[in-house]
């Protein structure tokens, strides 16, 4: 009679045993996401550590650490060339300048000297490839300021409503230029964020002048309460394609002429070190472009 208790007392000291386990599991579990994805949001030499003495939970540890290891130094290589890079746009800009100012001026004096036809439209070509160069010297030095995180950006508030305002108008005679009449909304409060305010004036300028190059003729800006601005227009030389490269660097589209195709990189990095968010959509050939400054916490709503 006591052998069916027996088998029931080690059946259930088994199941005890096994639910026990499974807790530790999934408690080890835990701690490894958790650990994980603090250690993928952050710039740490912290390795991931168990509680737990399961050998199956260590393995999958130390596997897991192998490879943060792994990345630690990829992500080391790619800052330090990335950084070596930028140095290198900035220098490389700064002594160009100098040459390339020099050049303009002795163009500027050669326009002033008798010339046959032939002479005037050779030097015509060659003004607007040194323009050409000078504004690309330009925008590459922009954009390495702009995407340099070494010097953080001084923040004060800046009433949004007012920076698009002045934005608009210190874009009026290119706007009537190409005939286009802006469309305006924005709410009637002030949506004020602490941010640059040198750096809102970029980001919507180069925002104003990407719609000049690509807009059919239409321009329409809305600002909301939530802090995003969106930059509307029809933009008939534009596909899905080439809307999702927008923002990389140095990429430009036929339609767009003169174009380094460095504005909406640097907008992008301003707005990303201001801690917003900018994306571009294409829907029944209407280009929006959505900058986004986020006020605080409101993630946390």
């Amino acid at each position: 009679m006591l052998v069916p208790w027996l088998l029931c007392g080690a059946l259930a000291a088994a199941v005890l045993l096994l639910l026990l386990k499974l807790r530790l599991l999934h408690k080890s579990m835990g701690e490894i996401s958790a650990q994980l994805q603090d250690r993928l949001s952050c710039d740490t030499n912290t390795l991931l550590s168990l509680s737990s003495r399961d050998r199956h939970a260590r393995r999958l540890a130390a596997r897991l650490n192998e490879q943060l290891r792994l990345l630690r130094r990829q992500r080391r290589q790619y800052q330090g060339g990335d950084r070596e890079l930028k140095e290198a746009v900035t220098n490389i800009s700064h002594d160009l300048r100098t040459p390339l100012t020099a050049i303009c001026g002795y163009l500027e004096l050669l326009e002033q000297e008798p010339q046959s036809p032939a002479a005037a439209r050779y030097l015509a070509c060659i003004q607007e490839r040194a323009q050409a160069m000078k504004q690309l010297t330009e925008e590459l030095l922009r954009y390495s300021v702009a995407a340099s995180p070494a010097q953080p950006l001084p923040l004060e508030p800046v009433d949004l409503n007012r920076a698009l305002e002045q934005s608009v108008a210190g874009f009026y005679a290119p706007l009537k230029a190409r005939g286009v009449a802006p469309v305006i909304h924005m709410p009637a409060q002030p949506v004020v964020r602490r941010l640059n305010a040198a750096a809102v004036a970029r980001i919507f300028g180069n925002l104003l002048s990407n719609a000049l190059k690509y807009s059919g003729g239409d321009l329409e800006i809305t600002l909301s309460a939530a802090g995003e601005v969106t930059f509307s227009n029809t933009a008939p030389g534009l596909d899905e394609v080439q809307v999702g490269r927008l923002f990389d660097r140095f990429f430009t589209v036929e339609t767009a002429h003169s174009s380094t195709g460095l504005g909406l990189s640097i907008a992008r990095a301003l707005t990303e070190r201001l801690g917003g968010s900018i994306t571009a959509r294409c829907r029944e050939h209407t280009l929006s472009i959505c900058v986004s400054f986020p006020a605080p916490g409101a993630d946390l709503l």
